[in-house]
């Protein structure tokens, strides 16, 4: 090591701090929208793919079946006296790519892979209509639903993995590779229990009141281990000449060799000073023995000048004490920031969930002015939420996440509209928007952080047709074109959203009298999204960009069950 090297060493490692290579970067991954958040059809928070009729027609906000105990409850009171249920399951998957062309990420540019699936997605409606009235529930995942693995991690983590390879170059520690052994699995449910009145004014009018309690649950378990490098820098030990090492103990061994060597220049600028006021300051330090030095002592004290980068032939005891002295310090900032290396590179594991609950009033009109014609309109109230984070075995993600802590998770208010029209009997098209009110939401998750992530309020519109075959078979399809309000602060590797197109279709069976059959599929493509920003490598800013892409399938099979009159 020389002395340039040393100085530079307390300069630049400090300027990397805190880095911390977080767990909680890592994993908040999955605090944001991707797990918690919509993996469907529906805003940035909120899912609105809730049975398979919707699956198939892509449009249900003016629904006057059973699904619309969640899409239109006024609508219930359109339906035959008696009782109604519909059981649905959706199997869902999403598949996301985030390619990253960071400099020191290997194999650059890098694209990184994640599976989020759910695949069972249930939707329970039961409604009872006697004369004006109708009385109706309903149970859906609201929220989330799924799971999401990153098996080989994202780049916003690995970069901070990657920055060991410049910032061991800045100290002249000779280093072209980085591992590391990077695993998460999350969950996330936010189950919604929805009970409605409806009742009818009159034949055109109709007006309901409801509520949902939100039930919300996130898991979050992983690791970030095994950080290897593959330094070549004899001088912190035999070790490190070149093998992939754990970064830890290198560090480990710097810090070691740094304060051992800060002792002794420490206890060798005190022990001159005797010699010194005793005149022996001029002496050179190689004739050290004249004055009172043992060979071994004048070998340390050359072997701890040249650590410093000087050369220690034909310098007097004087300048020797002087270079020991400025020697010192730096050798203690050195080891000290390599003790803090040693502690950001140890392991990390997690284990850990969110929970919390909340409700949402909702109200709905539903307008008839003709036989052939149904308009549709639904509010949905802010469903405010707070979650409690639980640590379970002290796997806290190196202490990001804190046992109690509170973290806000609101669902944004929504503004429903819909419009079915029957041109013919067996015709049926229909027209659907959704406006989430995004801007009234604290996404950023904490009072006391103000982050603007969105510029306007998420919009969906949405199209379907349905035609019957016969009184028995009839087959549908419908597109769904969602407009995302959410910036560049808001989208990143973690959680992103951009425009996006879905494509549905189905076929629905009547299999029995009292009994129909409804078989849909559905396929989103999100138009790919790009981000340029700039990494931070100490003092040095490091433009990257990065791109996303986003695609979800689902196949979805339900059964409803009617008792009375159509």
């Amino acid at each position: 090591m020389n002395w340039s090297i040393i100085q530079k060493e307390s300069r630049v490692l400090q300027s990397y701090q805190p880095k911390n290579y977080p767990m909680r970067r890592i994993l908040t991954l999955i605090i944001g929208t991707v797990i918690t958040g919509s993996l469907f059809a529906g805003g940035l928070v909120t899912n609105t793919n809730q049975s398979v009729l919707y699956t198939r027609l892509q449009s249900r906000n003016a629904s006057t079946s059973i699904d619309a105990v969640y899409f239109n409850p006024a609508g219930l009171t359109k339906l035959g006296n008696g009782f109604y249920v519909s059981i649905n399951n959706q199997t869902i998957g999403q598949t996301k790519s985030v390619l990253n062309d960071y400099t020191y990420l290997t194999g650059t540019p890098k694209e990184y892979l994640g599976d989020v699936s759910a695949p069972v997605f249930p939707g329970v409606y039961a409604a009872f209509k006697a004369g004006k009235f109708a009385l109706s529930a309903g149970f859906n995942p609201i929220g989330g639903g799924g799971g999401a693995t990153y098996d080989d991690g994202l780049p916003s983590f690995e970069m901070d993995v990657s920055d060991l390879v410049p910032l061991l170059a800045s100290q002249g520690i000779t280093t072209t590779q980085y591992s590391a052994d990077i695993f998460f699995e999350g969950t996330s449910v936010y189950f919604g229990y929805q009970a409605n009145v409806s009742y009818e004014i009159n034949d055109m009018l109709s007006v309901a009141a409801g509520v949902r309690l939100v039930t919300a649950k996130n898991t979050y378990n992983g690791y970030l281990k095994n950080i290897m490098v593959n330094p070549n820098y004899p001088a912190f030990g035999a070790a490190y000449t070149g093998g992939m090492v754990l970064a830890s103990d290198f560090f480990t061994s710097g810090a070691t060799t740094l304060n051992t060597l800060a002792a002794g220049a420490t206890a060798y600028y005190a022990g001159l000073q005797p010699i010194i006021d005793g005149g022996g300051g001029t002496v050179l330090l190689s004739d050290g023995q004249t004055v009172g030095l043992t060979p071994a002592q004048i070998g340390e004290i050359q072997q701890i000048i040249g650590a410093a980068g000087q050369n220690p032939t034909g310098i007097t005891i004087a300048l020797a004490q002087g270079i020991l002295g400025i020697a010192a310090p730096e050798f203690t900032d050195g080891a000290t920031e390599m003790t803090y290396y040693a502690a950001a590179t140890q392991n990390i594991e997690l284990d850990a969930e969110e929970t919390g609950m909340g409700y949402s009033p909702i109200l709905s009109v539903n307008i008839s002015p003709m036989d052939n014609l149904n308009i549709a309109l639904k509010y949905e109230f802010k469903t405010k939420l707070e979650l409690t984070t639980k640590v379970f075995n002290d796997k806290s993600g190196g202490g990001e996440f804190i046992d109690g802590e509170k973290v806000i998770a609101d669902m944004p208010a929504m503004l429903a509209a819909g419009i079915e029209y029957r041109p013919i009997e067996r015709l049926l098209v229909t027209g659907s928007m959704n406006i989430y009110f995004d801007k009234n939401v604290d996404y950023d998750g904490y009072e006391d952080v103000n982050i603007n992530m969105i510029d306007k309020n998420f919009s969906e519109f949405a199209l379907g047709a349905e035609l019957g075959l016969t009184d028995k078979i009839c087959f549908s399809a419908g597109w769904l074109g969602t407009f995302s309000g959410a910036n560049s602060n808001y989208n990143s590797d973690l959680t992103y959203e951009f425009n996006s197109n879905s494509f549905g279709g189905g076929i629905g069976l009547r299999i029995a009298p009292m009994l129909d059959l409804n078989l849909g599929g559905q396929y989103t493509k999100y138009k790919d999204g790009t981000k340029g920003f700039s990494h931070d490598l100490g003092p040095i800013q490091i433009p990257v960009t990065e791109t996303y892409k986003k695609n979800v399938w689902l196949v979805a099979v339900g059964l409803d069950f009617f008792f009375g009159s159509r």
